[in-house]
């Protein structure tokens, strides 16, 4: 079936008003992922835990966020887009009850697991935004919608230490909850029906994944340079909590959680970011954001001591992170625009797995080696990045295009 470019009509439905309820939903539901990662030291102590056990409750929900994205978001190709997002809402919000309700370490992990199974929403999202936008703006687009979805992460983190301090840890997954059910509810009566794009039946959804990753390597290139910076990413939000509960002020998870505003600086970039993809493109964005990443590793080892040096590394640290990432993702939707949910698909398991390794490294290099451990396991991967774009020797190419037929 022909799917060259999205209809006249089905770009004329996509509004301001819906990019911009898109971006909330998004970070909204991004937001579950990470609400746990502020408030470990207090669930440690209720639930007699710490160390690498207690690093499994982030590391759990990332690898269920990579195997959502892996068996779930495929689908958004194959069937309606708008029911399988809605059904995700719903199941989102059991899982954070699950949370919630946590009576032990374990119950939490599993729990943990299975809302990053569930929190796929974004994932079917961006490429819908992808999809109804002209080409000539869908970098511009992408970044709005990840602007969302950027800055309810590190608000997630804000908004879970100020519920953790006042009212417990556990308080912040019951809200949530609530949260996803009204986005179900608002989504089914907002977004426009999409019927399937490349209808085809699950094992072939599957197996034509693997088909794309082995014959584009242009996909198997920005996947792993979105999953090594995802990774330092992780390295050090999934420690930060500890770090500062080490610090002689004893600082504790409303502390953790407002770096989150201050992160909010570099996810600001993101739409600047999309716009100069439209009309550049290029690896040199990933080099300077890669760059920029290490930097802000570079700096944290000898400022983290005060406030204001993480708060200046967590700057550096998200306009790094995010702009390799819009860079990478706005080049993959590129690529093959009836196949756009199982490129995302690929690039966000990869991305989402660097992720889960970084949190458990993260984790690993505090227990071991405390925060020089931490710092030196974030700049190693952005390092390992930068090596894989100096080792690329081809010409910076425009996109992949797809064929007129699926």
């Amino acid at each position: 079936m022909s799917t060259t470019a999205p209809s006249e009509s089905a770009q004329a439905t996509l509004s301001p008003r819906l990019v911009w309820l898109m971006a909330i939903a998004c970070g909204a539901t991004a937001a579950s992922l990470y609400y746990n990662q502020p408030l470990l030291g207090d669930i440690g102590r209720e639930l007699s835990s710490s160390g690498g056990l207690l690093g499994l409750v982030p590391t759990l929900t990332q690898v269920g966020y990579a195997a959502g994205m892996l068996l779930i978001v495929p689908l958004g190709d194959s069937l309606e887009r708008r029911r399988v997002i809605v059904t995700m809402s719903v199941l989102v919000s059991l899982a954070l009850v699950g949370a919630a309700l946590a009576p032990s370490l374990p119950w939490l992990i599993i729990a943990s697991f299975l809302v990053g199974a569930t929190a796929v929403a974004p994932q079917l999202l961006i490429p819908f935004a992808a999809h109804l936008a002209p080409a000539a703006q869908r970098g511009r687009v992408v970044g709005t919608v990840m602007s969302g979805l950027l800055i309810g992460i590190l608000l997630s983190r804000t908004a879970a230490g100020f519920v953790g301090t006042h009212l417990g840890w556990r308080a912040i997954f019951w809200i949530a909850a609530g949260v996803m059910l009204l986005f179900a509810v608002v989504l089914r009566f907002s977004l426009p029906s999409q019927p399937p794009v490349a209808a085809m039946p699950y094992p072939e959804l599957m197996r034509s994944m693997v088909h794309l990753t082995r014959t584009m390597p242009a996909l198997r290139t920005h996947a792993i340079l979105g999953g090594l910076t995802f990774g330092a990413f992780s390295v050090f939000w999934s420690t930060l909590a500890l770090y500062l509960q080490s610090l002689p002020e004893h600082y504790g998870p409303q502390v953790a959680g407002l770096f989150g505003v201050v992160g909010v600086v570099g996810a600001m970039i993101a739409p600047l970011v999309g716009r100069y993809t439209d009309s550049h493109g290029g690896k040199r964005i990933n080099v300077f954001s890669i760059g920029v990443l290490l930097l802000s590793f570079v700096l944290m080892w000898p400022l983290g001591q005060w406030l204001w040096g993480i708060a200046l590394g967590v700057v550096l640290l998200d306009l790094g992170a995010q702009g390799n990432h819009i860079s990478n993702q706005t080049r993959v939707y590129a690529m093959r625009p009836e196949a756009r949910s199982r490129l995302n698909t690929v690039y966000m398991v990869t991305y989402f797995a660097g992720g889960a390794a970084g949190s458990w490294l993260g984790t690993t290099a505090w227990t071991h080696w405390g925060w020089t451990g931490v710092c030196l396991a974030g700049a190693a991967l952005c390092v390992t990045g930068l090596v894989i774009l100096g080792m690329e020797r081809r010409p910076d190419a425009p996109p992949e295009q797809a064929p007129s037929e699926a």
